[in-house]
């Protein structure tokens, strides 16, 4: 009764305004169970919402890349890693969360990208403008998944190797390979576009994926570490363009570090993605700019409900220390940084439990749920200048039914 009742305190959006207090006075006595059921996002039909959007389109997305996956090249491959198969490399992680994932894996960037390029008036009807932008959907969802798998190579120092590393190097190998082999195909098809601004726009993204991986300290295995908090610096407005990134400004300030690891880490891939498919149906500047905005804010607003998610779930497995709701209960308690340092050589260090427990006392979710609203929140404004279809409607869908 008491959860209850204080579920619809909750949904009153004066209570952190004038109750600040006596809301942490009244979390700070729930146990670590309470908390987690209180928290938990409410659950939404996530792959019924995707086989909709899909018949918006006319095909089933989700099996873009069976063409690829059934090629010899990749069977090979794949024949090679299911020696993995009982093993904790980080590469068989990635593969069962690309396979099997739920909606936090199975982001549907190249369906976004497709719905996109069916939402807006066309200007011209070329014949090949859909297989184009079919590919480029594809080849977007390549890079991604080339890119994840890439992450999932483990650091193993020469010193230490020994028959009980075999399988660790083993699998070094193959994510190299399936890495390189997702981002070579993806790289081809590109060329084959035959399209020198579309090639300069991904291009663009893949290099902000390289910087992404050396933003902030890291631990040995290359797992990002947050910056140490400091006073919120207000100047400034935050932006999509890396190239003007400040990183020692952002670093210890939590929306903007957040906002800057997650663009190079994905969300400017997307808006590429998004800005690509506009140079193809041949719009003008202005439309492949809103494209881009658009792109980035659900890139965003995906993955604080991502990371919302990963700590309010039930399981005990590891989550991003430089995730928005961990970087918010920093900013609102700078003490647990003194938890979060005890992994500055290995993040399998923390104590994650006593971490969870402590981010979920502060109003760190609260604030990532708000973020995510935000940002859906703009994507939405976005794609409503676009036009006013069945596309739009299914992509405003999409966003916000997480």
């Amino acid at each position: 009764m008491a959860l209850f009742k204080f579920c619809r305190v909750l949904r009153n959006p004066f209570f952190f305004q004038n109750h600040q207090r006596r809301l942490e006075s009244t979390v700070a006595s729930f146990t670590k169970d309470e908390i987690l059921i209180l928290l938990r996002p409410p659950f939404s039909n996530w792959s019924n919402a995707i086989r909709d959007a899909e018949k918006v389109v006319g095909y089933p997305t989700s099996f873009m890349n069976l063409r690829c996956l059934l090629s010899d090249e990749f069977a090979n491959m794949a024949m090679y890693l299911r020696k993995l198969v009982g093993s904790n490399h980080l590469v068989m992680q990635t593969a069962k969360n690309v396979l099997y994932g739920d909606s936090k894996n199975l982001q549907p960037w190249g369906l976004i990208i497709l719905l996109l390029s069916k939402s807006i008036k066309k200007n011209l009807q070329l014949k090949n403008v859909e297989d184009q932008t079919r590919t480029l959907a594809e080849l977007t969802e390549m890079i991604r998944t080339g890119h994840l798998i890439h992450r999932g190579i483990v650091n193993v120092p020469f010193a230490k190797r020994s028959k009980n590393t075999d399988s660790a190097i083993f699998g070094n190998k193959i994510a190299i390979l399936l890495g390189d082999y997702l981002l070579m195909t993806a790289n081809a098809m590109l060329a084959n576009l035959k399209n020198s601004d579309v090639s300069f726009i991904i291009s663009t993204a893949l290099r902000d994926l390289s910087e992404g991986e050396f933003f902030g300290e890291r631990d040995e295995q290359n797992m990002p570490l947050p910056g140490k908090p400091k006073l919120r610096n207000n100047d400034g407005e935050l932006t999509f363009d890396p190239s003007r990134f400040d990183i020692d400004s952002m670093l210890g300030d939590a929306r903007k570090e957040w906002t800057a690891r997650t663009v190079l880490n994905g969300a400017s891939l997307l808006g590429r993605g998004c800005q690509s498919a506009m140079v193809i149906e041949r719009q003008n500047r202005d439309i492949q700019n809103v494209a881009y905005h658009f792109g980035c804010h659900v890139g965003l607003a995906w993955q604080a409900a991502t990371e919302l998610q990963e700590l309010t779930a039930e399981s005990k497995e590891q989550f991003c220390l430089a995730s928005a709701p961990v970087l918010f209960a920093l900013e609102d308690n700078p003490d647990l940084f003194k938890i979060i340092d005890q992994g500055r050589n290995d993040v399998k260090d923390v104590d994650y439990e006593d971490l969870k427990f402590n981010v979920l006392k502060t109003d760190a979710v609260n604030k990532t749920k708000m973020l995510y609203e935000d940002h859906a929140k703009k994507a939405t404004a976005y794609i409503d200048s676009v036009g006013n279809n069945e596309a739009v409607d299914m992509i405003k869908k999409l966003v916000n039914t997480f």
